[in-house]
């Protein structure tokens, strides 16, 4: 068991216990959950030693984000109340008896269908962007697995393809394996510690480019849905599905935690309803 006298000496401030909160997270979730907890403090009267229920209920009415947003800001804010009570900085835990409302599940929205993807990548003039798109597509990476991977992660094997090593949510591995139309796409082979994604500088592409980088690839196609790097990777596991492959394997590849959350892919677009069956 820790020596939890011992830790509560290292959060003296709600400064240092936001940082204890965030220590060893990924740095997408470190920036994320610390503008979560900046909006909370903002709301909070004063320290957050003397945070109510009150206050956290009202600071949750404030919030006016989509719905998925504001589950995700109090699921961070819940997180941090916790742990800031399980060390002994904050005197309760005013976060447990907050019940949060599951969002409406707009998935199939947001899964294009192969041909609309297909276009994305054929009418992209540049050789790396549509590299880019191919592997998004190909592979079902989130934006920022795809532009960490360097070359030394990416390993030739046999009848064209290559698999690539992954660090995941929850710094967890994976090994995607990766077809030999989306391998053979890929830009030059440079030295094992560059980036298979360079920006001009040489330095890995920063997430933003490849959100925009997608967003014209989608306006070029004439698709007017605003749609965002994730949707590839949507489309990735909603097709891939559609044509048979193992509820595991995509689960696997994409590395979601939970199969429940790979078979959303399943339910997000029924090939069969009640209307055949009314007489």
């Amino acid at each position: 068991m820790p020596d939890f006298a011992l830790v509560r000496q290292g959060a003296e401030s709600d400064e240092q216990l936001v940082a204890l909160w965030l220590h060893g997270r990924p740095p997408n979730t470190q920036r994320a959950y610390r503008r979560d907890a900046g909006l909370f403090r903002q709301c909070c009267p004063g320290d957050l030693r003397q945070i109510t229920l009150a206050n956290l209920q009202a600071f949750a009415d404030s919030l006016t984000t989509s719905a998925a947003s504001q589950r995700r800001t109090l699921n961070a804010v819940k997180s941090l109340i916790a742990f800031g009570h399980r060390i002994g900085y904050l005197p309760f835990d005013v976060g447990a008896v907050v019940q949060l409302r599951r969002p409406k599940n707009t998935l199939a929205a947001r899964i294009l269908d192969r041909e609309s993807v297909l276009r994305m990548i054929d009418l992209e003039p540049g050789p790396r962007n549509q590299s880019l798109l191919r592997m998004l597509y190909d592979s079902g990476l989130r934006v920022s697995e795809l532009t960490s991977v360097t070359w030394a992660d990416v390993q030739p094997r046999n009848h064209g393809c290559c698999q690539i090593t992954v660090m995941g949510k929850g710094s967890r591995t994976r090994v995607v394996l990766i077809g030999p139309g989306a391998f053979a796409a890929l830009p030059t082979r440079g030295a094992p510690e560059e980036p298979v994604f360079p920006s001009k500088s040489g330095r890995p592409l920063d997430q933003s480019r490849v959100w925009r980088i997608v967003r014209e690839a989608a306006r070029r196609a004439g698709i007017e849905a605003n749609v965002s790097a994730h949707w590839l990777r949507h489309a990735c596991a909603s097709h891939a599905l559609d044509g048979g492959a193992p509820v595991h394997l995509v689960q696997q590849q994409l590395g979601h935690a939970s199969l429940e959350t790979t078979t959303q892919y399943s339910h997000a677009r029924p090939d069969d309803g009640l209307f055949r069956y009314l007489g």
